[in-house]
């Protein structure tokens, strides 16, 4: 009965996880990818986040993440700012590029703090205060998926609450060129006429503008850069 083996197999372990979550409500179980060989819907149900692969190098997050948004809600995605050079790919990201990655997910951090310099400790402390700020629209939000990574050099993808009054962007470029293009970001699913503001920037913006012209980032001048944008309506 060996086309009965992987059948069985998920009743006795969602079994295990019904006795476990019973037992024990107020832990908040997190299920990983590879360990428990486990991640469809059916576990989502017993533990409402997973990790998503083992694989903690930024950039190949970017595919990691953008294709398990295909099935799975934001809210479920651990992500977490490793060591560089990392363990799995050897490649070295700046902090900034690491944290929006994260960022993009739920937040964690998997290195040795006593190793971090006085000026990378203090870049956790502003990725974790500004993760708290965006974590409603990153966890509760609505997910669009801009610029494929499985498609060219640039990713992009943005969070909005329901209403749309509050939209918060994230760009990525892998590799530097000699030539490097101007990049340019268009947003999806906006109100025409609603009049957003770059809280950073202090630029103004409608929404048919940011859906139909967008702006254009400055060329890039080393590889992997990131770019975090957040936008309130102001009517």
């Amino acid at each position: 009965k060996q086309g009965e083996v992987l059948h069985r197999y998920t009743l006795g372990l969602y079994e295990m996880l019904e006795h476990l979550t019973t037992k024990y409500p107020d832990i908040l179980w997190e299920g990983c990818s590879g360990g428990g060989g486990r991640f469809d819907v059916g576990f989502a149900y017993y533990m409402p986040q997973s990790w998503t692969s083992d694989n903690t190098d930024a950039i190949a997050r970017l595919n990691i993440q953008y294709g398990t948004s295909l099935f799975y809600p934001t809210s479920l995605m651990t992500s977490h700012v490793s060591a560089v050079p990392n363990h799995q790919t050897g490649r070295i990201t700046p902090f900034d590029t690491r944290g929006d990655v994260a960022m993009s997910g739920v937040l964690g951090y998997e290195l040795d703090l006593t190793q971090l310099s006085p000026a990378e400790k203090e870049l956790v402390k502003t990725q974790v205060a500004a993760y708290k700020e965006i974590r409603p629209l990153v966890q509760y939000g609505d997910f669009t998926r801009l610029e494929s990574p499985f498609e060219g050099n640039e990713t992009a993808w943005m969070f909005t609450n329901e209403d749309k009054s509050e939209i918060l962007v994230f760009t990525f470029g892998v590799l530097n060129t000699a030539q490097a293009s101007i990049h340019q970001v268009k947003l999806h699913g906006l109100q025409s006429d609603k009049i957003y503001e770059n809280v950073a920037s202090k630029e103004v913006f409608t929404g048919s503008e940011l859906e139909w012209m967008g702006w254009y980032e400055a060329p890039m001048t080393e590889d992997f850069v990131s770019h975090r944008y957040h936008f309130k309506a102001m009517n």
